[in-house]
Parts: structure tokens; sequence; C-alpha cells
């Protein structure tokens, strides 16, 4: 299980009690298995959440529960994908998903069963990646996408209930995005973990989630929460519909007003005006 509850949640990092929060009073929860996209204007701690739930950091107030355990730390039950590979590069493709089959805590009391089942596992992860070819090449061989894709196989390779995603495809290329957004949901349909998923693209956002949470800076906070009018099996053309486009729209409209700006127009003057400034 994999239901996460968020109660009142802050971060305030440093001592100093003049410091702005970077979370404020954060309340939110994720059904198991669902699949949840958080968009917001930067500084509105879309990141800092996420690595929250990862137990990367510690919140300062309010209460996390996943699967009605405490998250005070990082655990197995909760699996993290960052924007860049982080892939050792002295280990090969199937070495890396098979990485953290060798740390302390996953070798003790193991049997040879369970041995020939990671095996099989991550020959399993190889063929839903689409990457069986180049099991044995290094990750300087491979592409951006291809190392992503080996980058969010290593992170399944343990059965985690919970896939924390950290704007993973925000380097790659267009057409290369849209490879990997359908592979993550083919992934969260075949492994039903539960995602969350951290993006600065409303566009992605929308396509991906059956949620979409923004979030507003200054301090970090939850604005509004909208679900996706989309079904479950999802293409490529559901972009250009009626549904989605509007939905677009009114997030963006939302990000702009949280930002303080109500129209790109805006943002170019404000340009102008420091501009004449000098």
């Amino acid at each position: 299980m994999a239901k996460v509850i968020i109660e009142k949640v802050g971060k305030r990092f440093g001592t100093a009690t003049t410091t702005p929060p970077a979370l404020q009073d954060v309340d939110l929860t994720i059904e198991d298995g669902e699949f949840v996209t958080l968009v917001g204007a930067s500084g509105c701690g879309k990141s800092t959440l996420l690595r929250i739930l990862a137990g990367l950091e510690i919140h300062t107030s309010g209460r996390l529960t996943c699967g009605d355990q405490p998250i005070r730390g990082p655990g197995a039950d909760r699996a993290m994908v960052f924007q860049h590979y982080s892939l050792y590069p002295w280990l090969t493709v199937m070495d890396n998903i098979k990485f953290s089959r060798g740390l302390k805590v996953n070798r003790e009391n193991i049997t040879s069963a369970d041995v020939e089942a990671a095996s099989g596992r991550a020959d399993a992860l190889l063929d839903l990646i689409g990457l069986s070819r180049v099991a044995d090449a290094y990750p300087n061989q491979l592409s951006g996408g291809m190392q992503q894709r080996v980058a969010i196989a290593r992170a399944l390779m343990g059965r985690p209930a919970m896939l924390l995603m950290d704007e993973p495809f925000g380097a790659l290329d267009a057409q290369t995005r849209e490879v990997m957004h359908d592979l993550i949901l083919h992934i969260h349909r075949v492994e039903k973990p539960t995602i969350v998923f951290v993006t600065h693209d409303v566009e992605e956002a929308i396509y991906l989630g059956q949620r979409v949470v923004l979030m507003q800076p200054r301090p970090g906070r939850i604005h509004s929460v909208y679900p996706v009018p989309l079904p479950a099996q999802r293409t490529q053309d559901m972009k250009h519909s009626a549904e989605f486009r509007a939905l677009r729209h009114e997030i963006l409209a939302r990000i702009r007003e949280s930002a303080g700006v109500n129209t790109d127009q805006d943002l170019l003057d404000r340009l102008n005006l420091v501009g004449t400034t000098h």
C-alpha cells in the first residue's frame, strides 16, 4: 500500500525564525496507485516536497505517512528518479539496474531463489524499457533518453510502492520526451506504483497525471488541484482535444497569477522597465 497523507506540512531551511518557509501548511492525499503531477512557478516548493516524500529532506512541521507509516527518512518502499541520470559510469546497463541488490541492506538473509528472482526481474525490466540489446553497454555509450530509461528501471528494481520523479525528462528533446511519456504511462499500468511527478511543463503534467496539483510560492503551498478529464489509456492526439487545451490554459493562467504575472506581456513590460532604469 502506498497511500500518502500529507497534513499541515511545513519546511523551513536554517534555524532563523525570520527565514521565510519553503513550505507551509501543505495538505494533500494521494491514493494508492495514483499518478499525481506537481506544477507551479519556480520557488513554489515542488522539489522540496518531493524530497521530503523521499526522506531526503526532513519536514519541520506537520505529518506525512506512506501506507500508514510516518516518513522520517529514506525507505525501500520509495524510489526517486532525478532530472540528471545519476548512473554509475563504470557499471554496465545491467549492473546499474541491479546495483541496489548489491547493497548490504538487500543482501541480508538472501537465498539463491532470491538471487534468481532478482536476475529475472532485471531482464524483465530491460525488456520493458526496450534496452535488452544494450545490456552490456556503458552509460557514455547511450543517448540521454536511454540513460533515463536505465535510471527508471533501476528505481523499479526493488518494486517500490512509490516512484518519485523530479523533472526526469526536462533535459530531453521534444520527440524523445513524448516517447518517455508513453513509456512511463505503460510502466504505471504494468507495475502500478503510486507516482508523484514534478514538472515545469503543464502539457506534460496533464498528459501524465490523473490529477494535477498546482503549487504557489512565497511560501510554497497548494493553490488548487485539477482532475484530468482524460481516459486512463492515453494517446498523443489527446493533447489537441478541447478539454486538454482548456485545462492547459486554465493552469497556465493560475501559475502566472500565483507568480504575480497575469500575461506574457507583463513579463516583457517588466523587462523593458528594468532596461530603462540603467
